[in-house]
């Protein structure tokens, strides 16, 4: 693969108040907030267990845990049967984040670990590991960079086909 050329991305990169990317890291940009999503997808709930799981010290998990409820990924709750006890649950908004963790642990594993690693995600109804998280088209293929490209969003007809231009430049070009 070769190297992108910057002067035909069609996506403006100085404008990042219309990007969401930008928006996503201001949120979860760091390793221990991604931690602690980690964890809350495995069913740690309190703080006591955030710190025995993930070794983080107290101050960096408090603050950590204030952004993520501030910025709505987690909820901050008193346990039903002891409201002296607080615990912090995923909110839709946190359960949306986590193709993307998928897909982060799956680079991780691909380009970091080198194997992939155990215990496994399956699917819970076949016990299947799950797939490769991708990029699907709408009709759900699947799609590489060189398939990709940048449309403005007022030129969308969703639901029609359209016909591209010759020279409209893809993600990679």
């Amino acid at each position: 693969m070769t190297a992108s050329h910057p002067s035909k991305l069609r996506e403006p990169l100085s404008f990042v108040a219309g990007c969401g990317l930008p928006l996503a890291l201001e949120v979860m940009g760091e390793r221990w907030s991604f931690m602690i999503l980690r964890a809350s997808f495995n069913g740690v709930r309190h703080f006591e267990e955030f710190l025995d799981q993930l070794g983080i010290a107290r101050n960096i998990l408090s603050n950590r845990l204030a952004r993520l409820v501030e910025s709505g990924i987690l909820v901050r709750e008193h346990c039903a049967d002891d409201r002296r006890r607080i615990e912090y649950c995923l909110t839709p908004k946190g359960y949306d984040l986590l193709p993307a963790m998928l897909a982060l642990r799956q680079w991780g594993e691909k380009w970091a670990l080198g194997v992939p690693s155990n215990p496994v995600l399956c699917d819970a109804r076949d016990g299947q590991p799950i797939s490769a998280i991708t990029i699907r088209a709408h009709d759900d293929r699947v799609l590489g960079p060189r398939e990709l490209t940048w449309r403005d969003r007022a030129d969308l007809v969703l639901g029609r086909p359209v016909t591209i231009p010759a020279e409209t430049v893809t993600l990679l070009e």
